[in-house]
């Protein structure tokens, strides 16, 4: 079995699914795709934000108080990314693959690194929309995970789901 495990920013979308199975199709062996969707860490991030405001004392009592809404806000980050992963896993099974998927709140290129080693991955497929800072820098998941892991990496911009004149005003 041929292992891939594919770091998604968002929903795979069709396009991206069959762009990926493509890469594939001539391969030997049976290949298997692990769809992984990092999860945003709602309480961290308020946390991490009040601090770099400087603002910790003033706010930071008070965030025990909204540990309730922090912890429905997560449960509703934590469906979203769920969501987002079962229909990335679909998509690629609806183009005859086998696939599996899963949302992590760590890093994304701590959960990466621990995906590859516990599937065996032999190769990594990183889809994110542009982020042309993070890239000039070498700051972005594919600088990363190059430095970090063993396999090949292959970095791909996302194609966007929306047809260009979506959400535009209907011309009269």
């Amino acid at each position: 079995m041929y292992d891939v495990v594919l770091l998604v920013e968002q929903e795979l979308s069709e396009p991206d699914a069959k762009r990926v199975v493509e890469l594939h199709q001539d391969m030997p062996e049976p290949v298997r795709y692990h769809v992984l969707v990092p999860c945003h860490n709602a309480e961290a991030g308020v946390e991490a934000s009040i601090s770099a405001l400087g603002t910790a004392d003033l706010y930071g009592p008070g965030l025990a108080g909204q540990r309730e809404d922090l912890a429905e806000a997560q449960k509703a980050i934590d469906t979203e990314a769920k969501g987002c992963t079962g229909r990335s896993v679909q998509r690629l099974r609806d183009l005859g693959r086998n696939a599996e998927g899963g949302i992590s709140h760590d890093r994304p290129i701590d959960a990466l690194v621990a995906t590859v080693q516990h599937v065996q991955g032999r190769e990594v497929i990183i889809l994110t929309r542009p982020h042309i800072v993070a890239e000039f820098f070498h700051l972005d998941w594919t600088t990363s995970a190059r430095r970090h892991l063993g396999v090949p990496v292959l970095h791909l911009l996302e194609h966007d789901s929306k047809p260009a004149n979506a959400g535009a005003e209907p011309r009269t």
